[in-house]
Order: structure tokens, then sequence, then C-alpha cells
């Protein structure tokens, strides 16, 4: 085997350690892939769902949840490349719901119609504070009803503050129409705040291009790339490739079925096609759209971003002070460009800085590491306890890297 391949002794215990998880039962099954310059490989492993003989398979359709984001970050560069919009423009134009905004004194103010509670915003939210998940609203990391904010967060849907499925979304003038009357967490590009931002973008991709989201995304990067299986829903004649989705219950020490196939949420159009996480997709589907940011926005014929933005877009944008209060995302040793994370340091064997991507909430990890020229893909259908990684993630990128030659 030449010097830019993958060893099969590693590769061999790649898979042993993976099916691990599977004879445990932690979960019913994965799919996962390794792409080192050339050398592509790809493990199907377990079943669809506990209880059920039907194996996994190279095109088993997961929901990818907020590895979502980078392919909608990739949506509103495209708009920038063709000057539709610009990277400071402001969204208002686009966007009047989310004008004139206020901003929280503190975090824990109460939310009673005084004004004395706000501040005017410094200035509008742009483009680029929507890229770098600095639009000063998201997730809180704190225990739900720490602070007044979250009970009109969760009654209003906004997101972010734990899963859900995508019918319990309103429909998308709704949802900006609520996120518009809520204050501003932090002034606009004061500091990173999760997920809400990538929402956003995505109503306002469809909004600039004049296109259903969905609609842009099949017409600019989808079918462009042979991504024939993402979308904002499953059609009924795949959904026999739809994998059960099961969440950790910590009080029955069990895994409990959080959706259920015969009754998926993702069996119908959504009424908001969710940026930050909304897609479903196969483990090929997502390796094309993987390919081409790592080939500089090119995929065979297709040239989807030019070399210049993805560059851009794979580049720390974050100030130390900007990702302060964000340590349980980054640690000390990754940021956030255009719509991913993008690792600085190198903590551990797959830390390589340059190297960009993000995880999905219901158990998917997707990553791209141009210096060594490598891509990696793990799809699950156990949903996340946590921010941080669980063990089958860092098992997979450390075995992933490990079997490099």
């Amino acid at each position: 085997m030449g010097t830019a391949g993958l060893s099969k002794p590693r590769l061999d215990r790649m898979h042993h350690v993976l099916a691990g998880f599977i004879e445990r039962r932690e979960m019913p099954g994965l799919v996962a892939l390794v792409s080192y310059h050339d050398d592509v490989h790809i493990e199907t492993l377990g079943t669809l769902a506990f209880g059920n003989p039907a194996p996994m398979k190279r095109d088993t359709i997961f929901r990818i949840a907020s590895i979502t984001k980078l392919i909608t970050a990739v949506a509103a560069m495209i708009l920038v490349e063709e000057c539709k919009i610009r990277l400071d423009d402001s969204i208002e134009p686009w966007l009047p719901e989310l004008a004139n905004r206020r901003v929280l004194k503190s975090i824990d103010s109460r939310l009673d119609n005084k004004l004395d509670d706000t501040v005017p915003a410094e200035r509008p939210i742009t483009l680029r504070d929507l890229l770098t998940y600095r639009m000063g609203f998201g997730s809180i990391m704190a225990m739900p009803g720490t602070y007044p904010i979250q009970k009109l967060i969760r009654e209003y849907r906004i997101g972010g503050d734990g899963p859900m499925l995508p019918s319990q979304s309103p429909e998308a003038e709704e949802w900006l129409q609520r996120l518009g009357s809520l204050p501003l967490l932090a002034q606009p590009g004061e500091r990173w705040m999760y997920h809400v931002s990538g929402d956003v973008l995505g109503a306002l991709i469809a909004r600039v291009s004049g296109q259903s989201f969905g609609a842009f995304l099949s017409d600019r990067i989808f079918d462009p790339l042979g991504m024939k299986d993402t979308a904002f829903h499953v059609p009924p004649e795949k959904i026999d490739r739809l994998p059960e989705l099961y969440r950790f219950n910590h009080q029955t020490n069990t895994l409990d079925v959080f959706d259920d196939v015969a009754n998926t949420a993702w069996r119908v159009e959504p009424p908001f096609e969710s940026g930050g996480g909304g897609l479903v997709s196969t483990i090929d589907d997502y390796f094309a759209f993987s390919r081409m940011m790592l080939n500089k926005g090119r995929h065979r014929r297709e040239q989807i971003l030019s070399r210049a933005t993805v560059e851009l877009m794979t580049s720390d944008q974050l100030t130390p002070e900007q990702r302060t209060g964000s340590e349980i995302f980054f640690g000390d040793y990754s940021s956030w460009g255009l719509g991913m994370a993008v690792d600085i340091q190198r903590r551990e064997i797959f830390h390589t800085p340059g190297r960009f991507g993000w995880t999905g909430g219901f158990g998917t990890t997707a990553y791209t590491d141009p210096q060594e020229g490598m891509i990696g893909i793990l799809f699950t259908q156990r949903m996340m306890d946590s921010p941080e990684p669980p063990k089958v993630f860092t098992d997979f990128w450390t075995l992933a890297y490990g079997a490099m030659e």
C-alpha cells in the first residue's frame, strides 16, 4: 500500500471498537466513513432499530441535525458570491421582523415589557453576524427555568433549548415574528451563541433568493452534487430507509424512542425548514458535500463555491473574547469560521489546526481535514446527552486518524 492510504489492521481495529457499541446495546446501529486521499472506507454496523432485523446500509437516511449548519452556510455564501447580499449588510431589509432590536441589560432581567430592562442594539444584525453565530441570540447553557427569558424561548418554540421535532415548530413567518418580539441576549457581534443564527440564516436565504430555502438548497447544492436523498423530509417511498431515533433516559437508564419511524415527524414537509438542524441525509450524500469543501468548492465538474470563499469560511473568525462562555463547545482547541467549527490547537490525536466541521445532536459528526486530505463522517441514531462528544464520537475520530498511513 502507498504512503497515502488507510491501514487495513487499523481499519479492523475501528470495526472491532465500533461494533462494541452495538454489542453493548448502546445503539442499534451506525454508518461510518473515513476518506484519506483516494482511499475510502465505510462501515455499516447493526440494525435500524432494537428488535428490527433490517440492517443498517450505506443508503440509510439519518436525521443529521446540526451538521445541517455547514450546508446552510454554503448556501449563504453562494448568494454572497453572486453579490445578492454582502457579509456586512444588515439583514433588516430582508427580515424586517428582526429590525430595531433591543438587548437585555442582564440575562437575569425580567421580561414584563419594561423598557428599563433593555437597551437599544448598537447596530443592526448583519449576515456576518449570522454566519459567525454572533447575532446576539442563541442557546442558554443553563438548566431550564434558570432565567426568565428561557420560559418564552420554550413557549415560542424558538429552538436551541433542547431537542425538538420539526413538526413542533411554527411556520417561518410566525417563527420570525416570535423571535423578533424577544430582546437579544447580547449586542450584535459581541459573542458566539449557539444554534438560532442558523435558523435565521435559512430564513434569510429564502427571502434573498426568492425561493423556499429547501428549493434553493436543491437547485444550488443537492442537485449539482448528486445529493439525491438530502432534504427536509423523507418521502413515502424512502421511509423504510429511516432508522428509529433514540434518547437516553437518565431516570430509567434505558434508551427510549424519540422519533418512531411509523409516525415520524420527518414523514411530511416541516412548517419551518430549519437551517440550524432540519435536514436528513445519507453517508454518501454528505460525503459528496464534504469532498466539495475539501476540494475548495469544486466537486467533479461542479463549482459550488470559489477557493477563496471556502478558505474564508474555514478560517477562525472569532476572537477569544467572543468565545467566552462557550467553552463547553470549544474548549481551548476549537473556534468558529463561517457556519462551522474550526480547530485551532492540537489537544487530541484528531485535532489538527484547520480541521473543520461540526456535530449534530441526533448523533452525527462530520469533519474535514484539509491538511491531511481526510474526511470523517459518523452517523448514529442515538441522540447526544450533552454538548460534550459521546465516547462513540471520540473513539471514531481516534481510530480514523490512527488508520492513516
